[in-house]
């Protein structure tokens, strides 16, 4: 499937190295990132902030993880710079390494009732490193895929590292179920919950050794042998592209609200109204990312022959449309709904969007900015859509006792993402030349 056309500079070797060089890499790095997530739904509630009562410790807990999108901008920024002017592989390393360190301190961290309101900060505080962390891989995952793909299948190629996605969800889905299911209530909330984090440092250096021998992005590779980097990146995208980085953040407003109103705040509804077992939501969740796993090369490999964009507004409306039939199967109460309402979401709705994800942005930019480009557009629609939708979805259902509002901002997040999708030129057939301009600010 990824036999093609090679691009000058780049092996097939080269490119199925760093294609899947991507893959694990970013699945570790959204592993840690998932079992943050997971906890905040399931445990840190009672764990961090047991003083209050029920609904709003949930919340606060959920806010806790939105906090970590608030930093993934700034790691974007920070990281996307040198990406751009020093290059991506160096960069990669040390993101891998800074999220590491930041998910066993959490594994680590004493509760609200060892070492008081000490907990919840340094809770807080880790989940801003690893907001920075996240915020600087995805770019540089992305175009260590795109920049070495061969011609014609930038889409395939660059979908392997959004599959890091599922396969992290996956993993974390399969660890907490495991603990959860091996052990009491009891044992999993005093320290079971903690061996999820703790083993990220068998799978980081894993992801270190794939890393150290991957080469740098041909493209990449080009511009630094001729001393042609931009000094200020992150200057040039806000100069000449400001109007396809605002499309592009736009465009990610579904795919946002869509994925972590599913696999996080889907969790806490199925417990609080539904009645279903922490055991049987994460093991519906792990059913429904390994079809989500499956679907996302199909579908990016469609959009090397289709178009980006078809591909992309096809999952959003599909998203948008399965928004109420997905809590309605929900409220039924029992696991099979459960499975077949998330897994049709992730497959149909959100897998198209975050497929053609990679190269679609990627094509939007020069290489001299691009890693910056990307990153900043990425991580400021995920702290605009995405870290805030799951506290989003719990205020809303609390206060209105009904998802119907929910589902209404879905449809509107749907108009908003197909106006932007429709502003940005279709690329799919074009050059990814190291000296392409700003495709929408041309």
């Amino acid at each position: 499937m990824l036999r093609s056309r090679r691009v000058p500079g780049a092996t097939r070797n080269q490119s199925k190295r760093a294609a899947l060089g991507s893959l694990v890499g970013t699945t570790i790095e959204w592993y840690d990132f998932f079992i943050y997530g997971q906890a905040a739904a399931l445990v840190f509630d009672k764990l961090y902030f047991p003083g209050l009562d029920p609904s709003t410790a949930t919340l606060v807990s959920l806010a806790t993880l939105g906090i970590g999108f608030v930093a993934r901008p700034v790691g974007g920024v920070l990281f996307g710079h040198f990406g751009d002017r020093v290059g991506r592989k160096s960069v990669l390393i040390s993101t891998l390494l800074l999220m590491g360190v930041a998910t066993m301190l959490v594994g680590a961290l004493p509760t609200t009732a060892t070492i008081g309101i000490w907990a919840p900060i340094l809770l807080v505080l880790l989940r801003l490193v690893q907001g920075i962390a996240v915020g600087g891989e995805w770019g540089g995952a992305v175009l260590m895929a795109v920049e070495h793909a061969p011609s014609g299948r930038r889409g395939l190629y660059g979908s392997l590292p959004q599959m890091g996605i599922p396969l992290g969800l996956i993993s974390s889905a399969g660890v907490f179920a495991l603990l959860s299911g091996t052990m009491s209530d009891e044992a999993f909330l005093a320290w079971g919950w903690r061996i999820a984090f703790l083993a990220s440092v068998v799978v980081v250096a894993i992801g270190l050794f794939i890393r150290l021998g991957i080469e740098e992005s041909p493209s990449f590779a080009r511009v630094k042998q001729r001393s042609e980097q931009a000094r200020v990146p992150i200057f040039e995208v806000l100069k000449h592209a400001k109007r396809t980085t605002l499309l592009t953040i736009g465009s990610q407003a579904l795919v946002n609200i869509t994925f972590y109103v599913t696999t996080v705040y889907v969790l806490t509804y199925a417990r609080d109204t539904a009645g279903i077992s922490r055991t049987e939501s994460l093991v519906a969740l792990l059913i429904a990312a390994t079809l989500d796993l499956i679907a996302i090369p199909l579908w990016a490999a469609l959009s090397d022959r289709v178009g980006r964009r078809a591909v992309f507004l096809d999952g959003a409306i599909c998203a948008a449309i399965l928004a109420y039939p997905m809590f309605w199967l929900v409220d039924t109460g029992g696991f099979g709904e459960m499975t077949v309402a998330i897994s049709l979401m992730l497959v149909c709705g959100q897998a198209p969007m975050y497929a053609t994800l990679a190269s679609f942005l990627s094509e939007q930019f020069d290489v001299r900015m691009r890693y910056s480009a990307i990153s900043l557009s990425y991580q400021l629609a995920g702290a605009l859509w995405a870290g805030p939708a799951p506290l989003v979805a719990a205020a809303l259902v609390a206060a209105t006792g009904s998802v119907g509002i929910l589902v209404g901002i879905m449809f509107c997040a749907l108009g908003l993402t197909a106006v932007c999708v429709r502003g940005l030129k279709e690329t799919y057939r074009s050059r990814l030349d190291e000296t392409q301009q700003p495709v929408a600010d041309r």
